[in-house]
């Protein structure tokens, strides 16, 4: 009998989070308001998203999720445990950023924020859980978007650096894996929560969005740079919404949608990972009338300090067509896609597809030939909890298993290198698309609804147990 299959020695297993979907106490201990927290639920969410409608402080008449969300900031050391008792080897989460700089550009850090991390990441070595953090999943504090406007203003970069410089600092010997932006692509779908960007009535809204994309792009470099003097250990990530997009036919006007649909995707990635801007960017750019300011030490800077690693998220695969007529779309993480027939969909309409996933791995393998680690997967499901708070939640470990096969199935039969795999929403929290509690994520149910009612309690869901016996056979127990 041959041996199973499992996963390269040391890989890390784990789950994700992101601290304004989780943490809450959105004022507690000198933190700032950020764009985050004045995302209410309902159907204002999406236009405020996409920076269509401002929305600078909290209104009468809406609730905001974010702001107390499922309080990990006061119970961390029990969620903490949790993630240990599964035998996570690593954690990804998030810094909020109006923690460590209220405002964003003070000179001096708040210590309370500070200390906050700290403890946390102590907390987790206690456990012999790695901590994997995101510098920025979203955050920006709101005086910075008021006072400058966002990532569209180069002053963002001296902001950024000394959030960095601070955090590199204070957590050495702490944190060794960094994660500089949360899909970084969401830019130009999402540009209100990707980098603070609200438009004015007549503005150019793509030179807008790909301006500030630059900005973030050498705040990246930036970063890298610094991880690496202050502790040569540092591994320095980027990070994508990902998923391969499929031409809807044979049809090649439907592949050539396809493969502009993938660069687009890619774009800031092969910046990240290559260190200059490809030219089919460049010429899309002079085709829109889109001008962009960068400076020479920009450009220096990008081909200089590359990312060690690329990460992303997968949920899905998308479909794209040539055909204007061909329009029957399907739901996903802001992103729209045409419906694909051969996939299942989730209760949210997104579609299922595990083989996408090791289709996804081996497109970015070939196009970069970097490590990779998947920080984002998982299905949101509306779970229904029994009196002790148990869920059955069969329908979880399904999609987990099939997804853990084809990340299997890309490392041993095609070569891929992958460091890791985070679940997303590793306990119930905050939907970042809907601002909704009942699209569950978790492992551990929390008792919250979508108008923040309930207990808070923790509680074992059936893919709990599951995924820890994932974790401590290295994937084998996986069929």
């Amino acid at each position: 009998m041959s041996e199973k299959l499992t996963f390269p020695t040391g890989f890390l297993w784990g789950g994700a989070t992101a601290a304004n979907q989780c943490e809450g106490a959105y004022d507690a201990d000198g933190r700032g308001l950020a764009n985050v927290d004045v995302v209410p639920i309902g159907k204002d969410r999406l236009p405020i998203i996409t920076g269509q409608k401002k929305m600078f402080d909290f209104e009468d008449g809406y609730f905001y999720p974010a702001k107390e969300a499922i309080d990990m900031y006061h119970r961390f050391k029990e969620d903490i445990a949790l993630f240990g008792e599964m035998g996570f080897k690593t954690y990804r989460l998030s810094i909020a950023w109006s923690r460590i700089f209220p405002k964003g550009d003070e000179l001096e850090p708040n210590e309370a924020g500070l200390k906050f991390y700290e403890d946390l990441f102590k907390e987790c070595h206690k456990y012999g859980i790695e901590p994997l953090v995101t510098i920025t999943h979203f955050d920006c504090p709101m005086h910075l978007i008021e006072e400058y406007g966002g990532w569209r203003s180069r002053k963002m970069l001296e902001f950024y650096e000394r959030l960095c410089r601070t955090l590199f600092t204070r957590y050495k010997g702490l944190v060794k894996y960094w994660l500089t932006f949360n899909e970084i692509n969401m830019i130009l779908h999402a540009p209100f929560m990707g980098a603070g960007l609200c438009f004015e009535e007549g503005e150019n809204v793509e030179q807008v969005k790909y301006q500030a994309a630059h900005h973030e792009l050498v705040a990246s470099s930036i970063a890298t740079k610094l991880a690496h003097e202050i502790d040569p250990e540092n591994k320095v990530g980027c990070m994508l919404a990902a998923g391969q997009n499929y031409p809807n036919t044979a049809h090649p006007d439907d592949y050539w949608a396809a493969m502009k649909e993938d660069r687009e995707n890619y774009f800031f990635i092969d910046v990240q990972s290559r260190g200059y801007y490809p030219n089919y960017a460049k010429k899309a750019w002079e085709r829109e009338g889109i001008t962009v300011e960068m400076t020479e030490e920009d450009l220096q800077l990008l081909k200089d300090y590359t990312v060690d690693f690329i990460s992303f998220s997968y949920y899905s695969s998308r479909v794209a067509s040539g055909d204007p007529a061909v329009t029957e779309q399907t739901e996903g993480n802001i992103f729209a896609s045409l419906k694909n027939p051969y996939l299942e969909s989730s209760e949210w309409g997104w579609q299922i597809d595990p083989l996408g996933l090791r289709i996804t791995l081996n497109t970015i393998w070939d196009r970069y030939q970097k490590p990779m680690f998947i920080v984002e997967n998982g299905l949101g499901a509306m779970d229904t909890p029994d009196e002790n708070g148990y869920v059955a939640d069969d329908y979880r470990i399904a999609y987990l298993a099939a997804h853990i096969k084809a990340m299997r199935d890309a490392i041993n039969e095609d070569g891929v290198e992958l460091w890791g795999y985070t679940t997303w929403g590793c306990i119930d929290l905050v939907s970042a698309g809907t601002g909704e509690m009942k699209k569950r994520y978790g492992f551990i149910y929390v008792d919250c609804d979508n108008e923040g009612k309930g207990t808070l309690k923790r509680s074992k869901k059936k893919s709990f147990d599951w995924y820890k016996e994932v974790i401590a056979s290295n994937g084998a127990s996986v069929e």
